[in-house]
């Protein structure tokens, strides 16, 4: 559900999250259904969220944590009204200094322990041994062109790539250069200058909205396209066949298919989806 699903999506020229694909499939998946198999009446994890129920329209909502430095809804877009109410966040309303004091205070080893932010299944962090090891297909490599189609030099294998990428690429240029696109039809990767990596929107699919309705209407929102990335002032389009369009304000650089859209309206969390592509700067 999350190995097989991250080697796949980097030989097909995206660029995964499988923390997202762990959180939908394993911890909120799998582990929930063996809480509720055993009675248990809530499973409390320690994401930096908030949970919270709203009488006046019997639903649950979700809002980003006080501490916004730890915040991690972007993680957690794909929660639904089922799951929600057996659900519990408690770290959401304190700040992760605030956490390691009462820790510290009951003598729990881990008050010190650092922040993991690796891929937990490559203990090594060796992200193209890993790949090499382990795609489902052969890694081969292929051209690199310019946007206009120039060929300029040869990758060692797409799955090593990822939108915006400066370094690494093994070109001579007076001009820096940057992935602006990967082709896997063609086995190409495609190249261009700091102002090619621009998007003026995307499109997301494998949409969920945390509310459990889709959105019917043109509407100002809040966007992230990356967990570490601010958001940013877009404005979300009612989906179509399950894909919506995401128009940014201001351009944004390096939108990653692969990569989530996750929506907010100020502190709420109101869902989101699986980039698919971009869209040029109109």
């Amino acid at each position: 559900q999350v190995v097989s699903h991250f080697l796949l999506e980097y030989q097909g020229g995206r660029t995964p999250n499988p923390c997202l694909f762990c959180n939908r499939y394993l911890k909120f998946g799998l582990l929930l259904e063996k809480v509720r198999a055993l009675g248990i009446d809530y499973l409390a994890t320690g994401h930096y969220l908030r949970n919270t129920y709203n009488p006046d329209t019997g639903r649950f909502q979700l809002f980003r944590a006080r501490d916004r430095s730890k915040d991690q809804s972007y993680m957690l877009y794909m929660l639904t009204q089922e799951q929600l109410p057996d659900l519990l966040f408690p770290l959401g309303d304190f700040t992760k200094g605030e956490m390691r004091s009462k820790v510290r205070e009951a003598g729990l080893s881990v008050a010190d322990k650092k922040d993991s932010q690796e891929i937990c299944f490559i203990p090594d962090h060796d992200l193209r041994g890993f790949l090499k090891r382990y795609c489902p297909q052969p890694i081969t490599p292929g051209g690199i062109f310019s946007t206009k189609g120039e060929k300029l030099g040869e990758h060692s294998g797409l799955s090593f790539y990822t939108i915006g990428q400066r370094s690494g690429l093994g070109l001579t240029s007076p001009h820096p250069l940057y992935v602006v696109g990967i082709d896997p039809g063609r086995n190409a990767l495609i190249v261009g200058g700091k102002e090619d990596v621009f998007s003026g929107g995307l499109l997301a699919g494998n949409l969920n909205f945390i509310s459990g309705k889709i959105p019917g209407k043109v509407q100002p929102i809040e966007v992230k396209i990356r967990y570490r990335a601010p958001s940013v002032s877009a404005t979300l389009y009612p989906p179509q066949n399950g894909k919506a369009r995401v128009i940014f304000a201001e351009r944004q650089k390096a939108v990653t298919p692969g990569q989530a859209a996750v929506f907010y309206r100020g502190e709420e969390l109101l869902g989101g989806g699986t980039i698919l592509q971009s869209y040029p700067v109109s």
